[in-house]
């Protein structure tokens, strides 16, 4: 491009335009492009240091080149400011903030001027051309988008979307799936950023969200809206699972995924490279909810904690293998589309694991109520597990256990109550011996018995208790303590270090 200051006016514009046209941009860019070329050979010309700017008319393409000079208050660079005084001396209405505007001779291009504008030139029409990429399709992110194969660079895609490149990183494939230049590919907009390099487009495959868009182009119910995807969850390759549900209750929303003869949910597992798809009717019933996740196995009986969002779930002995899943797959996906967790057991080891809960509680209730067996089988008979539960119950509930009278129930709960006592008086003196810090004994979520526990693991302070892993405080409190139930406590402890970020 030999562009020259003494180019005819008109003709200027009309490169623009073409260049314009060629790129896909706009017109203003390309002559701001040019200006800047321009404004760079003059400062090449009559000296770095200067503020020197061009600027092109937008009607007649006629090139301005001028030295701006700041007035100041106080001079820091006199290649580029003057004081307030010094520019009264030429105009007395001069002030702060106002530049003084010295025209310059317009600039002959040599051929090393005219090399250094087209680089500039081409260099910001490529970037102009990355702004509108990134606008075109920062509004793409969450769609599914097509194109083909351009390079394979070590294991990552670079896919061509026409008016752009995108990277399908390998992390983000489908397991064991292989593409070669010139193939075909569909996948998921994950996100767009502005990086160093200029935008980049980032697909992928193995996305929940890449199922839940395939499900909507396939099943025209989910699209119009009469059917709605409650959840995904993937092994990507391996199996997923999709839960959904119908708005009109004259239309099945499992058999409208599945399609005539399996025609529609076919067509996604051959996108899929075999991916088994377990296709889920949705319930706001929970426990109605997981049967329906665990489908085919028949469950025989399902008890919810939702104190600990816990569900056991109890399945026929010949098919808790199917239930489980190979390498614990099948229930893993049923707890992540659920939000529960999920403890699958036959009825043998039901039958042994209520054996040994009733054992414990019975136990512990004759050694701090100092009861028979007898009344400590009937207490746990009638749904009492705590000893907390039996000091504080309304009366009258162990009043309608039938042997029980007035004076049995009152020495119970007084039993209870010091037993209670007594212990919170032993927790206390163990956590001022463990010399437990103040910001640990405060933290609202844990129990005495909890705070003795972690004393005993030499545990002193929030920060020790923060910097654990949720493996190590189940190893700490018992492997029933539930893992979820640890991650909150370990994340709620770590609070404080965010807000100390933030100050």
């Amino acid at each position: 491009m030999g562009l020259t200051a003494t180019l005819p006016r008109p003709e200027l514009l009309q490169i623009a335009e073409v260049v314009a046209r060629e790129k896909g941009i706009e017109k203003d860019d390309v002559l701001t492009a040019m200006e800047q070329a321009i404004q760079r050979a003059g400062r090449s010309k009559y000296g770095t240091e200067y503020d020197i700017r061009a600027t092109i008319d937008r009607k007649t393409g006629e090139i301005s080149l001028a030295r701006y000079v700041e007035i100041v208050d106080e001079v820091e660079n006199e290649s580029i400011q003057i004081s307030l005084a010094d520019a009264r001396k030429d105009n007395s209405f001069a002030k702060l903030g106002d530049f003084i505007i010295d025209p310059l001779p317009p600039i002959e291009f040599g051929r090393i001027a005219a090399q250094i504008a087209k680089q500039v030139i081409v260099q910001k029409i490529r970037d102009s051309e990355r702004e509108h990429q990134f606008e075109d399709y920062k509004d793409k992110v969450g769609q599914i988008v097509n194109g083909i194969v351009k390079r394979v660079e070590m294991g990552n895609v670079v896919v061509d979307l026409g008016k752009a490149e995108a990277i399908l990183r390998r992390d983000e494939m489908i397991p064991r799936e292989t593409f070669r230049v010139g193939d075909r590919v569909r996948a998921y907009l994950l996100d767009v950023r502005q990086e160093s390099r200029g935008p980049q487009i980032f697909l992928t495959r193995s996305h929940p969200q890449f199922l839940a868009k395939l499900f909507t182009q396939e099943v025209p119910e989910i699209y119009d809206g009469i059917i709605e995807i409650k959840n995904v969850v993937r092994d990507a390759g391996s199996r997923s699972k999709i839960a959904v549900i119908s708005k009109d209750n004259t239309i099945d929303p499992r058999g409208a995924c599945i399609g005539l003869r399996g025609v529609r949910v076919q067509a996604i597992v051959a996108e899929l490279q075999g991916e088994k798809i377990d296709i889920v009717q949705w319930s706001p019933d929970v426990a109605t909810f997981i049967v329906n996740a665990l489908y085919p196995t028949e469950v025989t009986k399902i008890v919810l904690d939702e104190e600990t969002n816990n569900a056991e779930v109890i399945v026929p002995d010949e098919e808790l293998s199917q239930a489980i899943g190979r390498r614990g797959q099948n229930v893993r996906l049923v707890s992540q589309l659920t939000g529960w967790h999920i403890d699958i057991m036959n009825e043998k080891e039901e039958v042994e694991q209520r054996q040994i809960e009733t054992k414990e509680k019975v136990d512990l209730f004759i050694k701090a109520l100092d009861v028979d067996d007898m009344i400590a089988h009937l207490l746990v008979q009638e749904g009492f597990s705590t000893l907390q539960e039996i000091a504080y119950v309304e009366k009258d509930e162990l009043l309608s256990i039938e042997g029980f009278d007035e004076g049995i129930v009152e020495e119970l709960q007084k039993r209870a109550e010091n037993y209670l006592v007594k212990k919170d008086e032993e927790n206390e003196k163990k956590i001022k011996e463990f010399d437990l810090k103040d910001d640990l004994k405060s933290f609202e979520d844990l129990t005495q018995d909890q705070l003795v526990l972690l004393g005993e693991k030499g545990i002193k302070t929030l920060d020790d208790f923060a910097d654990l892993s949720s493996e190590e405080l189940i190893e700490i409190f018992g492997e029933d303590f539930p893992e979820d139930e640890a991650n909150i406590l370990i994340m709620k402890a770590r609070e404080h270090w965010f807000e100390d970020e933030n100050v």
